[in-house]
């Protein structure tokens, strides 16, 4: 498995709430190119939790990419991707939505809230790798990504 150029691992926070996208999104990522660091966080309090290094994620990495669902508990992803790029400490994290939503609104409401990325998450289990496949080759091997010191 490739690493990010200066030889660390991708560190990939996803927050979601379905144990059976987490586990799709762990496998798919394993049969990926790129070695890499997956975090979970349940619901968006957790997320907020982990970026802001408080309570259990005092430890927490800064991640290199943010897989957000737009429909979870406590603090949804709309609310999320707003806390998220209203702090100058996170916005340069890029957002990719990953979601089973389709709608029109969601989508401009994402994009309006500075969104990098929208993906309606895909039916088949085939499907679902071949979508986080192109999501990593994209934001790792052709985008170039803001430096985590340039915050």
């Amino acid at each position: 498995m490739e690493a990010k150029e200066n030889g660390s691992p991708v560190e990939i926070l996803m927050v979601e709430d379905n144990p059976g996208d987490v586990l799709l999104m762990e496998e798919a990522l394993r049969e990926g190119k790129l070695s890499n660091n997956l975090y979970i966080a349940n619901n968006g309090d957790e997320a907020m939790d982990f970026l802001k290094k408080r309570g259990k994620f005092k430890d927490a990495v800064r991640p290199d990419l943010i897989m957000l669902d737009l429909n979870l508990p406590r603090k949804d992803g709309r609310e999320v991707l707003a806390e998220v790029k209203n702090d100058p400490e996170l916005k340069k994290i890029p957002i990719v939505i990953v979601t089973t939503s389709g709608s029109e609104e969601d989508i401009d409401k994402t994009y309006s809230l500075h969104a990098n990325c929208y993906v309606t998450k895909p039916v088949g289990v085939r499907q679902f790798f071949e979508v986080v496949k192109n999501i990593e080759s994209f934001w790792f091997s052709i985008v170039k990504l803001p430096s985590k010191a340039g915050k």
